[in-house]
């Protein structure tokens, strides 16, 4: 018998719901009995799931029975030493990850467009970042991944470095030579941590890239909940070689998650492992004719652009459409939902899709998306895109303060069009995608004024920058 066929979480949680139990533990809605009035069509059944450490339902902090199963199956599917289940997403496995591996002033080599808890993993770890600007691409006006050429440079620089941190793939699917970088930092016995969240599917294989996992990374993070069927914060960590100690891994994800964790965002993560372990080549190829079909009828619409991917390289469930009209990226979004179509995220120029990881004859409304897409644009005039400003692309920077001193700087706020030269005195974070634009601590370059300009003029969101709305940012105050 194929294990992988087994949930044992989920089968142990559907095993106790049909004893019928008498809930005098938590959680208070004592297995959905005790709940709002005008929830109980929504929640009842799935809360019958929501339990606590049983002695039946084994413990996430100490697994030996269910959850223990359960994490050994996922770390087979994946071929590494150890696999855990996250209930905190991929922001508490980036924590663990980092602080796990880096001490206090250890340099730690970082590809600048990381998710903002690579960065506050490294402030809690009081760590020395030293910042690696990946590479740009024009054509889709996005940053990828950090060339081989580059890490090489920062090595020579630094050493000492204890960890390189990268993200693979980009939030748009967009994937890079992450094996050369690998490779060479492996030569200097530098461990390599991957930001994985976008790629869980990736070892389904071809025309998926190869997964960081397969191509040699030591520790890897995975957002399950973004491409496989799992719940929101349902998340993946894996440890892929003896250069992790996987005791100090496990204390910290003690440290850092919930000690009451949610048995129905562990079940999901369950069945999303058993949905991937199960998926056959048919199910590949139906899903493959599936998107083509999409993509094809998208194209035929003149004031949009289908994307592809250098070297036809990249994550096939994630569609990017550029904006060929007077539409920013924002504008295209926001008419997007008018007509109840919601995506993943817009930029200046781009919109987001994700498409879902279909197996054989599932049905999804793809066909109905084209046609609505296809009417409300069909009117808007064909315009091409302009380039606004260009993006630098291989420096390696350090904070201008570092993280230790942030803490006792005085701030002051100026116009943003006077900030270029000073210092940041806030992290401010176009969300989505959660990649910070400015840091706090970090030198104010011309370049990122002039991005911060546009993405506000066009209506970005963002975490902090709070005066924002008054054209005015935070930088550190300079002595008089």
């Amino acid at each position: 018998m194929n294990k992988q066929t087994k949930i044992p979480l989920y089968e142990a949680l559907h095993k106790h719901k049909s004893n019928n139990p008498i809930s005098l533990h938590v959680p208070g809605h004592k297995a959905g009995a005790i709940l709002h009035q005008h929830s109980q069509d929504s929640f009842q059944k799935l809360l019958k799931f929501d339990a606590t450490e049983l002695s039946c339902l084994d413990d996430l902090h100490s697994p030996e029975g269910a959850i223990k199963e359960a994490q050994e199956l996922l770390a087979a599917l994946y071929q590494v030493e150890e696999s855990f289940f996250l209930v905190n997403g991929s922001t508490v496995g980036n924590l663990a990850m980092i602080l796990s591996v880096c001490k206090k002033d250890d340099v730690v080599l970082v590809q600048r467009n990381c998710h903002k808890s690579v960065l506050n993993a490294l402030k809690l770890a009081k760590a020395r970042p030293v910042f690696l600007e990946p590479e740009y691409n024009l054509e889709w006006k996005s940053a990828t991944g950090v060339s081989k050429e580059t890490v090489e440079r920062a090595i020579s620089l630094y050493p000492e470095a204890k960890a390189i941190v990268l993200t693979y793939p980009n939030y748009y699917g967009m994937v890079y030579d992450l094996k050369s970088v690998i490779e060479l930092a492996h030569a200097h016995n530098i461990p390599v941590l991957a930001d994985e969240a976008h790629g869980p599917h990736f070892i389904i294989g071809e025309p998926f890239p190869a997964s960081a996992i397969q191509l040699g990374a030591d520790m890897v993070v995975q957002s399950a909940h973004k491409t496989l069927p799992a719940m929101t914060m349902g998340s993946y960590l894996h440890i892929n070689s003896k250069r992790i100690n996987s005791e100090i891994v496990k204390e910290y994800l003690q440290m850092l998650q919930s000690s009451s964790p949610s048995y129905v965002i562990m079940a999901s993560l369950d069945l999303a492992r058993n949905y991937l372990a199960t998926y056959q080549s048919s199910d590949l190829k139906y899903l493959q004719n599936e998107i083509s079909h999409f993509k094809k009828e998208l194209s035929t619409i003149q004031c949009i652009k289908v994307l592809d991917y250098p070297d036809s390289k990249g994550d096939t469930l994630k569609v990017t459409i550029q904006s060929r009209s007077k539409l920013s990226g924002f504008d295209l979004q926001k008419k997007l939902e008018e007509i109840g179509i919601y995506t993943e995220l817009a930029d200046a120029y781009n919109v987001l899709l994700i498409l879902p990881l279909l197996k054989k004859n599932q049905d999804y409304p793809l066909v109905d998306v084209c046609w609505r897409m296809k009417e409300l644009l069909e009117n808007i005039p064909y315009r091409p895109v302009k380039e606004e400003f260009l993006i630098s692309s291989g420096n390696i920077s350090e904070l201008t303060i570092p993280y230790e001193r942030l803490s006792s700087i005085q701030k002051e706020a100026i116009s943003i069009t006077e900030a270029a030269g000073h210092v940041c005195a806030e992290t401010i974070t176009p969300y989505p995608p959660g990649i910070p634009l400015l840091l706090m601590g970090e030198f104010i370059t011309v370049e990122k004024i002039n991005q911060l300009i546009q993405l506000t003029e066009m209506g970005a969101r963002f975490q902090g920058g709070a005066l924002l709305d008054k054209r005015l940012i935070n930088v550190v105050k300079t002595s008089s």
